[in-house]
């Protein structure tokens, strides 16, 4: 198990030229959990998270992971503890998957050093994990959208990072490979205490998966908690503006969001 970082943002607003997106949020991750951010398009989900790895600086407030303001910390020094998967991640023309995982490892690699042994085992493990080991001399432009997903996945992987933010990491995914990288994500949770952040469009594997979810509506955090608590047929309503029925899941136990569409609202107590 790894030593839990903490990651807290204090009165965040964020945006982009005239634009407001983010306004005075606050958080506090949970060291070693896996917490997922839910909300409807635009709400700030992803602008959040380009914060909260430095990719996006605040107009006001801070980003703090152990304390320390990532905005203020060295590029290097920070990699070595937090990755990020953005959503739309952009492979250099040409490059093969083997060595678009290997990036992953620059982080650890220090000036004039060689690659190691540790970084060849990181990316073999990285490609395990995500079932890419033999698409290792593929060119990434050759890939589907679901096999490049899976190889981002395993880049961020190989970093080794004891903080991991991901942007919706299920896109383009079909559903089964959808459950097994939301299950790889589990198990490098539980197995190593890497704190996990995650943007998930699904509700209901947000609910399945998440320790804490948080519920974001135009750039506040409407919700945040348990997900038993957060997801409500109110939140739901005020969050995604559906209306829903919310019952135990079958399979987890935790909630399942069942969508009232119109043609059936006549057919369903909510």
């Amino acid at each position: 198990m790894t030593d839990a970082h903490t990651l807290v943002v204090e009165n965040l607003e964020l945006g982009y030229g005239n634009r407001t997106v983010v306004d005075g949020l606050d958080l506090a991750v949970p060291p070693g959990r896996i917490t997922c951010i839910v909300g409807a398009n635009a709400c700030g989900k992803s602008t959040l998270l380009r914060s909260m790895s430095r990719l996006l600086a605040p107009r006001r407030g801070h980003v703090l992971l152990d304390g320390k303001d990532v905005h203020r910390l060295p590029a290097k020094q920070l990699a070595r503890t937090l990755g990020l998967l953005p959503q739309t991640p952009i492979a250099p023309d040409g490059i093969v998957v083997a060595d678009l995982v290997g990036r992953g490892r620059h982080p650890h690699q220090r000036v004039l050093s060689r690659w190691s042994r540790d970084d060849d085992a990181a990316v073999a493990d990285a490609l395990a994990a995500t079932a890419t080991t033999e698409l290792a001399e593929r060119s990434v432009d050759e890939l589907s959208g679901g096999q490049r997903q899976r190889v981002w996945i395993a880049m961020a992987l190989a970093q080794q990072t004891e903080v991991l933010l991901l942007d919706e990491p299920t896109t383009y995914l079909d559903i089964n490979h959808q459950v097994e990288v939301l299950d790889l994500l589990t198990d490098l949770n539980r197995s190593r205490g890497t704190t996990i952040v995650m943007v998930l469009h699904d509700l209901n594997l947000a609910a399945r998966y998440a320790d804490h979810l948080v519920a974001i509506a135009g750039g506040r955090i409407h919700a945040v908690g348990d997900p038993a608590e957060v997801l409500t047929t109110e939140t739901v309503q005020a969050v995604f503006g559906l209306t829903s029925r919310v019952i135990d899941d079958p399979v987890s136990g935790r909630p399942l969001v069942l969508p009232v569409g119109r043609y059936h609202v006549d057919d369903v107590t909510v």
